[in-house]
């Protein structure tokens, strides 16, 4: 299986969408790789002024978005009463919040290959209801620890960066493959033309056409960039290749 449909739940779906109109994720829409489709959380809401959020019970600054709202928005998409539900092809529901596990590589290319439908949900004031939360949602996501002004810029984030893994998206499936972050290690250094430029030169490695020791080098330029620079996923690394 392979992703084929995002759903948004969202205050500002002309953002996402505009968004994701350009380069890659752009053509993939267009060539009906993937389909997505925006839910304006406002069009929930029940009074007169179309009041999508209210004070923090107990005291607090900030407004939360309200419970009732964000259910029938996400009923509406989702065709379910709750997380708990069976529906054919049961969409998988993700919160874009900085409580969530932070986005990894990983957890992208199972995306692309798991639930053939997201729904996204994008927080926005102080956040969600709670009980929204362990209604709805399947898995909470964050893509830093940072706060923004709301999940719409997560959203297309998370969006980039699980398109580019569905089938035919990228038309050079090595360039896929040999991505930084792809085995756990940074990106070796790439050069192109000049061969020289401000004095510096391309390694002549290479330029040798030896394969086998241009692999050999740039896995070690691989090791010791992700040592200098991420020496958290250096480690990490490490862990699993001792297992």
């Amino acid at each position: 299986m392979a992703l084929n449909r995002i759903s948004y739940i969202t205050l500002f779906p002309e953002a996402i969408d505009q968004g994701l109109a350009h380069s890659l994720v752009g053509k993939a829409r267009e060539s009906g790789k993937v389909s997505l489709d925006f839910t304006q959380i406002r069009d929930f809401a029940r009074d007169k002024h179309r009041s999508v959020d209210d004070v923090v019970f107990g005291g607090g600054a900030g407004m939360l978005l309200k419970p009732e709202v964000m259910h029938e928005a996400w009923r509406s998409v989702t065709g379910l009463t709750d997380r708990t539900g069976h529906v054919s092809d049961r969409p998988h529901t993700i919160l874009l919040s900085p409580q969530g596990k932070c986005l990894t590589q990983e957890r992208a290319r199972e995306l692309a290959t798991g639930p053939t439908h997201l729904v996204v949900v994008c927080g926005h004031y102080e956040g969600v209801d709670e009980r929204f939360i362990e209604a709805c949602v399947d898995e909470e996501l964050s893509i830093g620890d940072y706060i923004l002004t709301g999940g719409e810029f997560a959203a297309m984030v998370l969006s980039d960066v699980v398109i580019r893994l569905l089938p035919g998206v990228v038309g050079n499936e090595d360039s896929v493959l040999n991505d930084s972050l792809e085995d756990g290690l940074l990106k070796a250094p790439q050069y192109t033309r000049p061969r020289e430029f401000l004095g510096k030169p391309v390694p002549e490695i290479l330029l040798s056409g030896n394969h086998a020791k241009i692999e050999k080098w740039r896995q070690e330029q691989a090791l010791e960039r992700t040592r200098l620079k991420r020496p958290d996923l250096y480690e990490a690394y490490q862990r699993r290749s001792r297992k």
